[in-house]
């Protein structure tokens, strides 16, 4: 029973050090990018924009924007959204996601996405071309050109609207903007020329954002900053590092990252929201990620190929544009039947996405079927453990044996003294005269660790467990336990500390003192052991579990209290099947009684 014993210690003591290496060896490694590389790469194809970040692309903020607020604007109304389109550079800069709320109150503000200049935090998309050939710079319109609304006066579902730009040397720009029932606005950018001679120019659509946005996390596990896929590779650059990839700081102002495919997106993503640039799939373009120093400014760029528009004809490229909340089903439906590959990986499912993936697909189905996210936990909490059934099986089969074994292991000890290397040779066969697997305890113990970071993860990233209720007092199962010791969990007129603060580290709520109960029952279905170290540990790992445990999402802990009951439960009828009679109230009056005693000689020391 000791060297399980310490097998079992060991195992913790393993799931502890990974919970504390996780902020380390988590985050994904950047790429490096070879700027001279890449620029010989798009020099290949004459028709792709230049990869030098001198060429007049067009797509560079002007000194002294017009503010977009002071501008007409087009209203927007659907299921998902509210907000309206200005006519400056024809922007989508004002769009609140009319589903989801800032907190769980009633009366608390919906979530805000994109913001116009002048307001703190402005966040815009806007589309343009940029002048090549046959034409002026002056003649093409870009992100501060102010468009004229040709057809409709509200962008539904139903009814897309047309915005249109007369440059007034013969060619008519036009915009014809529309979007879903989701979160997905799709852009026709065209040009009618109507002169002699033929022109030249390339369609871009970019992402502009002012500063880091308000709520940015900085949390080792999550992602946010910018988010590309390029040819099925994804690359994601935190914000912090976009501004690190400057050729030269004193000859340019703005940090870059180039790639030129034929298949992917770029954006930037929040915790739970997200705008991407979704040019035509097949076609060659380049994906910028840009930051302006002096103004504080982010921004990414997508820049398709030269179009050249002969007399007489127009020429129109399709883009679409994903704001919204990153939703599992969403984006996956775009992925599958809107033909945008890798789409899916947008949400940061981490290193274990192998594991997190199907987990959350599970969840996700569970969820459909009871129409309750907590009991949807407690179900998956089930599946899993009956997945991981014959591993636990033949873990607990081997305990069991060796609890048969102790008697002998007590002669074993007694015959060979202070002779540790024969006892280490008699304990070794007598596991194999009796085929006893001593690091069997372990495995039940080490197969938990990805599936708890892969729980962790999903309940931490993903927008479905956003304020998503279980029942009475827990109301946000991504939010720690919101009741606490300090107001006796509700029953006193005090408020509970503030989540993040130091006391309500100390003042747990119920969910996590049901965990620390329900492993240190699970730790009583065996006698302590006989070693002081060991049973120190022992007797302290529920309740340092049980506070570190306490600031995590209340999901996870429910988890977690599921897991260990099941285990319990599992635990006490295969040993009993097998002969070994686990004497959960005598291990814990023997436990007590050895607290009063080691208390009683401690007094008479102290005498």
């Amino acid at each position: 029973m000791d060297d399980q014993n310490k097998n079992l210690i060991l195992a913790t003591v393993l799931s502890f050090a990974v919970i504390v290496a996780w902020t380390t060896l988590f985050p994904p490694e950047d790429l490096p990018i070879d700027p001279a590389v890449e620029t010989a790469q798009t020099l290949e194809d004459p028709t792709l924009p230049s990869a030098d970040p001198a060429a007049p692309v067009a797509t560079t903020p002007t000194e002294a924007p017009e503010p977009a607020a002071e501008a007409p604007r087009v209203a927007i109304e659907t299921g998902e959204f509210s907000g309206s389109i200005s006519l400056q550079g024809g922007r989508i800069d004002d769009l609140a996601l009319t589903n989801y709320r800032e907190t769980i109150d009633e009366d608390a503000a919906v979530v805000r996405l994109l913001k116009p200049v002048g307001e703190p935090g402005a966040y815009f998309a806007s589309f343009g071309w940029s002048a090549t050939d046959g034409i002026e710079a002056s003649a093409v319109p870009g992100p501060d050109t102010v468009w004229a609304l040709e057809s409709g006066d509200t962008l539904t579902p139903s009814t897309p609207v047309t915005l249109s730009w007369d440059n007034g040397a013969g060619q008519i720009f036009r915009t014809e903007i529309a979007v879903d029932d989701a979160f997905m606005f799709t852009f026709a950018q065209s040009v009618e020329n109507a002169t002699s001679t033929p022109i030249s120019a390339r369609p871009y659509g970019l992402l502009r954002r002012h500063g880091e946005p308000d709520d940015l996390k900085n949390f080792f596990i999550l992602h946010e900053g910018m988010v590309r896929m390029t040819d099925g590779e994804l690359e994601e650059t935190g914000y912090d590092d976009i501004t690190e990839y400057a050729i030269d700081p004193r000859e340019r102002t703005q940090a870059e990252r180039l790639d030129v495919t034929e298949s992917g997106w770029i954006g930037y993503t929040d915790h739970y929201w997200m705008t991407t640039l979704i040019p035509e799939q097949g076609v060659p373009f380049r994906s910028t990620s840009k930051y302006f120093d002096s103004r504080d400014l982010y921004q990414a760029e997508a820049v398709m190929p030269i179009e050249t528009i002969a007399p007489g004809q127009t020429t129109t490229v399709t883009t679409r544009l994903f704001a919204g909340a990153k939703e599992w089903e969403a984006i996956r439906s775009y992925e599958n039947e809107g033909g945008v590959g890798g789409f899916l990986d947008s949400i940061d499912w981490g290193w274990f996405f192998f594991l997190t993936k199907p987990i959350f697909a599970l969840l996700h189905y569970l969820n459909i079927m009871i129409g309750n996210m907590g009991w949807s936990i407690l179900a998956l909490t089930v599946i899993l453990k009956i997945i991981v059934l014959p591993l636990a099986y033949k873990s607990y089969v081997s305990m069991a044996k060796m609890k048969e074994l102790q008697p002998e292991m007590e002669k074993l000890k007694e015959k060979t003294g202070d002779d540790k290397q024969a006892m280490q040779q008699g304990m070794m066969k007598l596991y194999k005269d009796n085929n006893v697997n001593p690091a069997a305890g372990c495995l039940p113990i080490l197969l938990q660790i990805p599936i708890f970071f892969s729980l962790y993860k999903v309940i931490f990233v993903t927008i479905e467990l956003r304020h998503a209720p279980w029942i009475g007092w827990i109301k946000d199962l991504s939010a720690p336990d919101p009741s606490s010791l300090i107001n006796l969990f509700g029953l006193l007129p005090f408020a509970a500390p503030e989540p993040g603060s130091i006391l309500a580290l100390i003042m747990i709520g119920i969910l996590p003192i049901l965990l620390g109960v329900s492993m240190w029952l699970q730790q009583k279905l065996n006698p302590a052991p006989t070693d002081p170290t060991q049973q120190m540990i022992f007797a302290w790992m529920p309740w340092v579990f049980m506070f570190m445990l306490g600031s995590f999402a209340s999901g996870l802990v429910l988890y977690w209290i599921a897991n260990n009951i099941i285990t319990f439960t599992q635990q006490y009828a295969i040993m009993r099947s097998h002969g070994a009679k686990p004497d959960v109230f005598g291990n814990i009056k023997a436990s007590l009684k050895k607290k009063a005693s080691t208390a009683d000689a401690d007094k008479k020391e102290d005498k």
